[in-house]
């Protein structure tokens, strides 16, 4: 009969066996289990192995001759050979003539099928797994004192004196996992710390001479930077402000209320021709003087029985000035036009008092001190908005002031004696973009002091002054004064290639060499890194001015 064959590892558990029982394709399943089995040497493990087979409709035969299995196997019934080519048969009780010696297993022949009819199986009906179990313990117990006999005996008749001891492969195979996942960490930050880590700065100082400008430009808020016309966009930067001053208010005056009253006019001139009154007609007494507020027409003479009628009106009237002198009884008035009698009435309701009033000189001189306060913060503040992107011109810088306002107006009462000047004022200054700058002076050096083997590494804008600043009408101008600095024309891209792969003192020893170059430094990435990267993408090329002395 056709059987598989099952070759047991020393490492394999007794749940590693059923699956190999289980995945068998034929009803014959042979195991040869190693020399020594941990799995094997318990009498529960082969009740479970014969249950399993059996409820799997299979038939298991232990291939060994080794006595202490034989004498576990003879105590579950469970057939066993001494190698694949003898017969099986279920064992007896061991004793002292058991064979001892290796036979060698030849897989080639297997002639245990043939004789597998032969073995009796016990009948039974299936048990689930629970009750299998439960059954093996049971009986169990009557087969440990021949087991464990059989477990401590040498076969040489020496007593083990020490346990079998079977390993924990569950902690093993967590040790090994941990011990794979620390070495793949491991050998990916070395990858990183020598492959993509690396990289390297070198920092040459090279040896500059200085390039000197003066020169006269024009300045402009329109037209373009054009060097070979001499014109340099400006920028203009203003802020608006309303300055304040608050002052003493000197000037007196009597303030209060006018005397009023009526002036009763009637004609005396005979005449058809009316006489107009105008508002505003002045009737004096002594020193006293009141004007009409209202018009007035006398009509012409007209005759009646026996005489003329002349006719009159009473027009209101109030004193030309404040004060209680005007408060007068009534009298007879002369008025600044002819042709009438003036009858004024009683005067009344005239007051007055003396007060602080703004005076034209109180103006002028909160003007001055107004104008007078120092404006450098306010120039320092356009300087600051330039910033570091442009250059301003100081000398451009520019007060304009508009017209005042005094509150109170000039005159008028001072409450408490004090009054504001407010000077609306607008602080402006030009200013030049760096950008603009550094292509104007690129051109002044390009064509005064570059040479072919030269190259300009500063164009003089953090040094620059702009002086004698001008404005006639639209045209401005001034006078630009700065220095560049010039010195060798290096390629970066050849003194990458140069010192990639080289070390510290070989790269300072490489670039020193080269004409204009003053000092090499190189600084790496990290600790760990002592050579510049084979990789030109990771290497910087840092330049710094060292002034020619």
């Amino acid at each position: 009969m056709n059987k598989d064959v099952i070759y047991i590892d020393v490492d394999d558990d007794v749940t590693a066996i059923i699956g190999k029982i289980k995945a068998a394709n034929e009803k014959i399943v042979a195991i040869v289990p190693p020399k020594r089995s941990s799995a094997l040497q318990s009498a529960v493990n082969l009740r479970l192995l014969d249950r399993m087979a059996k409820s799997d409709k299979k038939k298991i035969v232990l291939i060994t001759n080794n006595a202490a299995l034989i004498a576990l196997a003879a105590a579950i019934q469970l057939p066993v050979a001494k190698n694949l080519q003898s017969k099986p048969e279920v064992a007896t009780a061991p004793d002292s003539a058991i064979d001892e010696s290796d036979d060698i297993i030849d897989g080639s022949m297997l002639p245990v099928g043939d004789h597998a009819s032969t073995v009796p199986v016990r009948d039974g009906t299936r048990l689930s797994k629970n009750e299998a179990i439960d059954s093996v313990a049971a009986k169990d117990a009557a087969v440990a004192p021949l087991a464990a006999a059989v477990m401590t005996a040498d076969p040489r008749g020496k007593k083990s004196k020490k346990p079998v001891k079977v390993p924990d492969f569950n902690t093993f195979r967590k040790k090994f996992v941990l011990i794979g996942l620390g070495l793949a960490a491991f050998i990916a930050l070395l990858i990183w710390m020598f492959g993509f880590a690396p990289a390297a700065t070198v920092i040459i100082t090279a040896r500059t001479s200085p390039a000197p400008i003066s020169t006269a430009v024009e300045l402009s808020t329109t037209a373009m930077t054009n060097p070979g016309e001499g014109v340099l966009k400006a920028l203009l930067k203003d802020n608006q402000v309303d300055e304040k001053l608050e002052f003493e208010a000197t000037g007196t005056a009597k303030v209060g209320d006018k005397a009023t009253g009526t002036m009763t006019v009637k004609r005396t001139s005979i005449s058809r021709t009316p006489i107009s009154i105008p508002a505003g007609t002045v009737f004096t007494s002594n020193d006293i003087s009141f004007v009409s507020t209202q018009a007035a027409t006398l009509a012409g003479t007209d005759i009646g029985e026996g005489s003329i009628i002349q006719d009159s009106e009473t027009i209101p009237v109030q004193a030309v000035d404040v004060g209680s002198e005007y408060n007068v009884s009534a009298r007879s008035y002369r008025a600044s036009v002819g042709g009438f009698s003036s009858q004024g009435s009683v005067m009344t309701g005239g007051s007055s008092r003396e007060v602080k009033v703004v005076s034209e000189a109180d103006v002028e001189r909160a003007r001055g001190e107004l104008i007078g306060r120092s404006s450098d913060e306010a120039k320092q503040q356009l300087i600051e908005e330039f910033g570091e992107t442009a250059k301003s011109i100081e000398s451009s810088f520019n007060i304009q002031r508009g017209d005042q306002v005094v509150i109170p107006a000039l005159g008028q009462e001072a409450p408490e004696g004090k009054a504001t000047l407010t000077l609306p004022t607008t602080y402006s200054m030009y200013g030049v973009a760096k950008s603009d700058f550094e292509k104007y002076t690129t051109a002044i050096l390009e064509d005064q002091a570059l040479t072919s083997n030269q190259k300009i590494y500063d164009q003089g804008f953090e040094d620059a002054r702009f002086s004698d600043f001008r404005r006639d009408n639209e045209t401005m101008t001034a006078t630009l004064a700065t220095s560049g600095k010039v010195g060798p024309k290096i390629d970066e891209l050849a003194m990458k290639q140069q010192v990639k792969g080289q070390r510290y003192g070989e790269v300072k020893q490489t670039l020193e060499a080269i004409e204009g170059i003053g000092d090499v430094d190189v600084k790496f990435s990290y600790f760990w890194v002592r050579t510049v990267p084979n990789n030109i993408d990771k290497i910087d090329i840092e330049f710094k001015l060292q002034d020619e002395s």
